[in-house]
């Protein structure tokens, strides 16, 4: 809380704050990953003919301050690629560019795939108005947004976010860490009482039935993998399910159950209850800090581990933001990127949304065909979870 000051120095106090945390973390990143691949190769001789992954990026940095301002905050900062032989490597399918991930996506493509934009098929089939209708909703459902509305504050999505970094909480396959959701029921969810394997692959299927990208079918698979969070150090379900919204400025009134916000201290705050609150117009999502849980969780990971498109990850970080991809909250803070990578989520959200069901698949018929999804787009076997 601030203690004295204007609202204009406040708001800079909290973002600088936040800029260092971030930076601090994604130095803490950048060596997990290169104690990881010493430690792989020193166990494994084939991994030294793996892929590296090139040093992360925060997704959040401050909007008042540019990548060299930055960098000038640590004496120490992130590696820089361009003196990183193995980040700087043109072979290295990790290397974080737009050019190689679409270069990816072009290599895996078939004749027979359709665009991600295509016009999907499975929203023909389905009455609409019977998903997400919290008007309807269980009790189960109303207490879990009661509690995660109370709980999301600034303060608790930094130290998650510091949490996350700082330490390595399993090392797993992509299809052990499926398999270890199959123990856990969401909810938040008022559509469907599946596990989360079942619901993984219905998404899955559904995107492949309509011929879509490759990389998109996994996304299917994994977008809710991040779920892993609840049997790690979550404190419930509210840090690791539910619709996500921005933390750090006024809560908008499209998120659902948006009555509930009124137990959350920063509701009450001079700065974050305030419409920009910390962030500065059409700042671009990339600068602004999501609600935790499992699709930060997921996206993050992913866009450490895998060589999946930005469009891929933009669908992992943005599916469950229902207040921005659907009901066109937080325009104030987008930029011209933020609303083709929106474009791309509202192409996945059917696929998500729609394909659940009763209908089960049987898993073991469909496992290696998305073992080979897997390896395809995530080269190191193993994950650090």
């Amino acid at each position: 809380m601030m203690t004295g000051g204007t609202s204009a120095e406040g708001k800079l106090i909290h973002t600088f704050q936040g800029h260092i945390l971030e930076k601090l973390d994604e130095d803490i990143q950048t060596v997990n990953a290169i104690k990881s691949k010493l430690l792989n190769e020193a166990t494994d001789p084939a991994a030294k003919s793996a892929p590296s992954p090139a040093p992360p990026s925060s997704s959040f940095k401050s909007p008042l301050s540019n990548e060299n301002k930055g960098a000038s905050l640590l004496e120490d900062g992130p590696l820089d690629s361009s003196k990183n032989e193995v980040a700087s490597d043109s072979k290295n399918p990790l290397k974080d560019s737009n050019n190689n991930r679409q270069v990816m996506l072009e290599d895996s493509s078939s004749p027979n795939e359709r665009n991600w934009d295509a016009n999907d098929t499975i929203s023909n089939n389905v009455d609409k108005s019977s998903f997400r209708n919290y008007i309807i909703a269980c009790d189960r459902v109303k207490a879990f947004y009661k509690e995660q509305h109370h709980k999301q504050t600034f303060a608790y999505n930094i130290q998650a976010r510091i949490n996350f970094k700082t330490k390595v909480r399993a090392r797993l396959t992509i299809w052990d860490a499926l398999v270890k959701l199959n123990n856990l029921i969401d909810k938040s969810d008022p559509d469907t009482e599946l596990s989360q394997i079942d619901h993984a692959i219905q998404t899955a299927e559904a995107i492949r039935r309509d011929r879509k990208p490759r990389w998109m079918q996994l996304v299917g698979l994994i977008h809710d993998l991040g779920k892993l969070l609840y049997f790690f150090d979550a404190k419930g379900q509210w840090d690791v399910v539910g619709d996500t919204f921005p933390i750090g400025c006024g809560f908008s009134k499209r998120i659902i159950f948006h009555e509930f916000f009124k137990d959350n201290p920063d509701s009450y705050h001079p700065i974050y209850k305030t419409k920009y609150g910390i962030y500065s117009p059409h700042c671009g999502l990339d600068n602004v800090m999501l609600s935790w849980g499992h699709d930060e969780y997921m996206y993050h990971i992913a866009k450490l581990h895998s060589t999946l498109p930005k469009e891929g990850l933009a669908m992992i970080r943005y599916h469950s933001c229902y207040p921005i991809h659907r009901e066109n909250g937080y325009e104030h803070l987008m930029n011209e990127d933020d609303k083709k990578m929106i474009a791309a989520v509202k192409a996945f959200n059917p696929y998500d949304l729609y394909s659940k069901s009763k209908d089960v698949y049987k898993v073991e018929e469909l496992e290696p065909y998305y073992l080979g999804l897997i390896d395809e787009f995530f080269p190191n076997k193993t994950v650090e979870f």
